[in-house]
């Protein structure tokens, strides 16, 4: 299999590229409307390396045939963490534009000034690049993990709490959650595992094997009750205090349109796929379980657009379908091309 490539790779590429043009020619024209989708896009990609590198460490220290089962896919997550440098560079570039916190008019009178500044900000994107790309490389070589793994989970854990507080959350620096990063990584956790599984199921592993299958289904419903328990709390502590920045962050998200995909968030993102993994039987039935896993890894996606884009007064539906296309069909090149490793090192 040496200099093969696996099939769907270069279909993969074409696409990003394609959907890279669209991108490139809506900054050149209408760069104002590329920031926000692009970020929501980057938002939800982010979740794939990081929450595949948390996931290989947890393994790395629980042991279990689920970890050694997914392995390939999510050594293949962790690939493709090198789509953080152009995903950085657009979102430098649009920053004054996307976080009112860089104008001075705009975190005068904020309380956490001393925290949203664009020095301090720069400050830790280098932290955050530093510890992810270490992890990253540790991670795939895959040597001494057991070692790294307590002081990688909680290096991972606070840089990827900071990270989601910073690129989204301070959308709106008045707005504060004790519990924001805490969803975020259990979102990224989520995404990570659901999109392991539908790699490997979709290449037709564990065969025959319905007792890891339904092992797998229970970590899936683990992890959507933990994400769902989180994100309500949230809600229902802004609900019961009430307060003005608090309750019209949700305001913006939970009327008019961006209401319809917030009922449509509790029911696909939790309820239906809570429904299909509760019950034994399904548990072991693999279209079940697969249906299941892509059901949270698209609407982990719009999760992470319905953060983003309410605060944009119209949303440009070719942009944003761009800006997917271009993480997934890159991420899902890089993906391929490190299974392909993995199989070929076999």
């Amino acid at each position: 299999m040496t200099g093969a490539r696996l099939p769907g790779e270069g279909v993969a590429w074409v696409v990003a590229v394609l959907a890279g043009v669209v991108v490139l020619a809506g900054l050149v024209w209408v760069p104002h409307a590329v920031y926000r989708p692009w970020l929501g896009a980057c938002a939800a990609w982010l979740g794939w390396p990081l929450g595949s590198m948390a996931l290989m460490l947890v393994h790395a220290l629980t042991g279990g045939r689920w970890g050694e089962i997914l392995r390939p896919a999510l050594r293949a997550g962790v690939a493709t963490l090198p789509l953080g440098l152009p995903a950085l560079a657009v979102l430098l570039a649009g920053a004054e534009e996307l976080y009112p916190w860089l104008h001075g008019e705009g975190a005068a009178h904020a309380a956490n000034r001393f925290y949203l500044n664009p020095l301090f900000a720069l400050l830790r994107i280098a932290l955050y690049a530093g510890i992810w790309g270490t992890l990253g490389v540790l991670c795939l070589r895959g040597q001494g993990m057991a070692r790294i793994a307590p002081a990688g989970l909680i290096l991972l854990a606070l840089t990827f709490s900071f990270a989601s507080i910073d690129l989204t959350e301070s959308l709106d620096p008045y707005f504060n959650s004790s519990a924001y990063g805490l969803i975020a990584s259990a979102g990224a956790g989520l995404l990570a595992l659901a999109l392991a599984m539908l790699l490997v199921l979709l290449a037709g592993i564990p065969r025959g094997d319905r007792i890891v299958l339904r092992e797998l289904a229970r970590l899936l419903l683990g992890l959507t009750m933990l994400w769902a328990y989180l994100d309500f709390m949230q809600f229902l502590i802004v609900w019961q205090s009430n307060l003005p920045v608090e309750a019209a962050w949700y305001g913006r998200r939970l009327h008019g349109g961006w209401g319809s995909v917030a009922v449509g968030i509790v029911l696909l993102h939790f309820l239906l796929p809570f429904a299909l993994l509760m019950l034994a039987p399904l548990q072991l039935r693999r279209p079940v379980v697969l249906g299941a896993a892509g059901l949270l890894v698209a609407m982990e996606v719009v999760r992470n657009l319905w953060l983003v884009l309410p605060g944009q007064a119209s949303v440009s539906v070719l942009l944003t379908l761009a800006s997917l296309l271009l993480f997934g069909a890159a991420g899902a090149a890089l993906g391929i091309r490190a299974m392909q490793r993995e199989v070929r090192h076999a």
